[in-house]
């Protein structure tokens, strides 16, 4: 951890530009500090391009192409956002079990300076593996218990680099964990255009409640990121499955786990015609903590309908994300292979632009 911590240190690699985001002191909304203005996030997922077959991941190019993030990040910043969630891959961070990859975790820290000259923060998504074909055999191979430990000196470096940088909003402790499975189903699910969205946190419960199993890797992940940054919010990303079962029950945001988390993240796609019930499943996550939807888009609902649940949904909601993914408004209105798809894409980021004064603040 002497090389991280000695990264973390140069100036050159650190973002003190921006306030820190907080949450406020009523524990309902965020605040900068010190300056104490309020704070609402809209931004986007840069998940990935829209080159190759199934989009390249941030690593797949970050190093050879840092041109192509400096402006994809100048293109974020014109859409009107003011957080961009990124995703990073445990192949890409972690060389071996006790071996964080020093030159990651050095861009990463450029990619923070990056950040704060375009005045935007970052919510770091961790412990990706949505590149079945590049997770190490080492580490997919693991048990639990080494499995998890390899998670905690994942984020315990991570967060060593961005401690003290206004110009991160949270840590996401992992896109969309889910508990349950089997040793023949292994740790990835949530297949979708060849990219693995979903892990399980065991394979085994071993007589374990889910919620004993959440509360467990909840504070060992934790426990990690506030050993070497106190400060930074930590939150996890949900699948909201009150849209599937409407007597479902928050598990990370149940009482138990919830107190380790400083606010709700959650996924929503709403379907056509149905926003009310996105809503309903939305008001399950109302908890008494600021709340972030992390992920939306008019993926299976038209972009009216994408309006009208963002504009039911501020009654309680903190920040929206939706997507971007390196094409600029042009680009896509002057494509001609996928004109259907390209229109919808461009429209929705002209949507997106328009709402960004009214949504967020600063």
């Amino acid at each position: 951890m002497a090389l991280v911590a000695a990264l973390s240190a140069c100036p050159i690699l650190r973002a003190d530009g921006l306030d820190r985001v907080v949450v406020s002191r009523d524990g309902k909304g965020f605040v900068l500090e010190p300056s104490g203005k309020s704070f609402r996030v809209w931004g986007v997922n840069y998940d990935h391009d829209a080159k190759g077959e199934n989009g390249r991941l941030l690593e797949d190019y970050w190093m050879e192409e840092w041109d192509t993030v400096r402006e994809d990040f100048a293109e974020i910043r014109e859409l009107g956002a003011n957080v961009v969630r990124v995703h990073l891959q445990v192949a890409k961070f972690m060389n071996g079990p006790n071996k964080p990859n020093q030159v990651a975790l050095a861009q990463l820290g450029k990619l923070l300076l990056l950040a704060e000259t375009n005045h935007l923060r970052l919510d770091i998504t961790g412990l990706g593996c949505y590149h079945k074909q590049d997770v190490p055999a080492w580490y997919d191979q693991m048990d639990e218990t080494n499995r998890w430990n390899v998670q905690a000196r994942f984020w315990q470096a991570v967060a060593e680099t961005c401690r003290g940088s206004g110009a991160v909003f949270c840590y996401d402790l992992m896109n969309e964990p889910i508990i349950g499975g089997k040793e023949s189903e292994g740790w990835l699910t949530g297949e979708l255009g060849g990219n693995y969205f979903v892990q399980r946190l065991t394979l085994d419960q071993r007589g374990r409640s889910q919620q004993e199993i959440a509360l467990a890797w909840v504070e060992k992940m934790t426990s990690a990121i506030r050993s070497v940054d106190p400060d930074h919010l930590i939150t996890v990303g949900v699948i909201p499955w009150a849209m599937v079962w409407p007597t479902a029950k928050p598990l990370f945001y149940s009482p138990e786990i919830a107190k380790h988390l400083d606010f709700v993240s959650v996924h929503f796609y709403p379907k056509k015609s149905e926003v009310d019930k996105a809503l309903k499943a939305l008001a399950v996550y109302d908890i008494g903590k600021p709340l972030v939807i992390e992920e939306m888009f008019p993926l299976s609902c038209s972009q009216e309908d994408l309006d009208e649940f963002i504009e039911g949904s501020s009654k309680i909601a903190n920040g929206w994300i939706s997507f971007y993914w390196g094409k600029t408004i042009e680009e896509y209105e002057a494509a001609k292979e996928h004109k259907l798809v390209d229109g919808l894409i461009a429209g929705w980021l002209k949507d997106f632009k328009k709402q960004a004064s009214k949504r967020k603040s600063p």
